[in-house]
């Protein structure tokens, strides 16, 4: 009798060891999926195949929502610096949001589409850049690279879109230039 005891302690005590075991990696499965699902989303936004970029924004602890915003303010602010937006520089605007996949009946789309309509305050550009001078230190000289790369690219074509007079001067217009150069001394080393 006291054999069988025994087997049923020890049964009992390995079921508990396998339950409290098959918990923690069902835990680490669940784990895995909500980071699968938080790449995911965040790819959707930087537009990247970087995944140490991607987790690096993951681990600093922002969201898809705050990156959006952080790639659509310039381009906002560049439409806007001439104080007027021309239609083709709304179109450049919207196609480069269409290309970080913002919908235009999305959050951020509509978002975008009231600063297309209402000029944004100055304090929503100076919240990005001071968004960006704290996240800034954090990244790598890569990804700062990447950032500021894809930023101004994104920024400089819309302030191309309006194009010059008759083609005898500039495509950008000295505000357009102004707001460009804000935009790179905010992402600079």
């Amino acid at each position: 009798m006291e054999r069988d005891t025994f087997n049923d302690a020890a049964r009992t005590l390995e079921d508990a060891f396998f339950a409290k075991e098959n918990a923690r990696l069902l835990q680490q499965l669940r784990d895995r999926a909500k980071q699968q699902e938080r790449r995911s989303a965040m790819r959707e936004v930087v537009r990247v195949d970087d995944d140490a970029l991607i987790d690096h924004l993951i681990a600093l602890g922002l969201e898809p929502e705050t990156v959006l915003a952080l790639q659509l303010v310039p381009l906002a602010a560049i439409a806007w610096a001439d104080g007027q937006i021309s239609p083709p520089e709304r179109d450049a605007v919207l196609k480069a949001a269409a290309a970080q996949g913002v919908a235009p009946d999305s959050v951020a789309g509509q978002m975008l589409g009231n600063w297309l309509e209402h000029r944004p305050n100055a304090e929503l550009v100076d919240a990005w850049k001071r968004q960006m001078r704290a996240l800034w230190p954090s990244l790598s000289p890569k990804e700062r690279d990447e950032i500021r790369g894809s930023a101004l690219e994104r920024a400089r074509s819309v302030a191309e879109a309006a194009g010059g007079f008759l083609g005898l001067t500039s495509k950008i217009s000295p505000q357009e230039k102004a707001v460009l150069d804000e935009l790179a001394k905010a992402l600079a080393d």
